[in-house]
């Protein structure tokens, strides 16, 4: 008699749905301003791709950037999460914001989800709205 055994190295993950995809998107943004607003280098960090963090190379150098050229990221006045859009592998999130002068500004965040099922941010387009809000 031939008996046989199948062993899996990996369980198979399973693929979120678009739903859950939009809203941990959503999340991983929300996390990466938040880190911004309170100077957590490390973390702010860890939500880009790893794409972003070669192209930084540190945490520090991450923060300086963001707050040499987008200062408007690390205390807005105001945050507004658009519908994010997404395929599953990649994702898109606008953000309307406020600075603290009032002037608008959105914010187009480009995701990827990683080999983990993890997502992280790869890209960050900023564009200034032109006019102000009240708030």
């Amino acid at each position: 008699m031939l008996m046989g055994a199948v062993y899996a190295s990996d369980p198979p993950q399973a693929t979120p749905s678009r739903a859950q995809a939009s809203q941990v998107v959503q999340q991983v943004v929300q996390q990466q301003l938040k880190a911004l607003a309170t100077q957590d280098a490390l973390q702010a960090f860890a939500l880009a791709d790893n794409d972003m963090r070669t192209q930084f190379g540190t945490a520090d150098a991450f923060l300086a950037t963001v707050r040499e050229q987008y200062p408007m990221l690390m205390h807005p006045a105001s945050v507004l999460f658009l519908k994010p859009e997404t395929d599953g592998t990649i994702a898109l999130q606008k953000v309307r914001m406020s600075d603290e002068d009032g002037a608008a500004w959105t914010l187009t965040y480009l995701l990827n989800r990683q080999h983990d099922n993890q997502w992280r941010i790869s890209g960050c387009v900023v564009t200034p709205e032109g006019r102000q809000i009240v708030t």
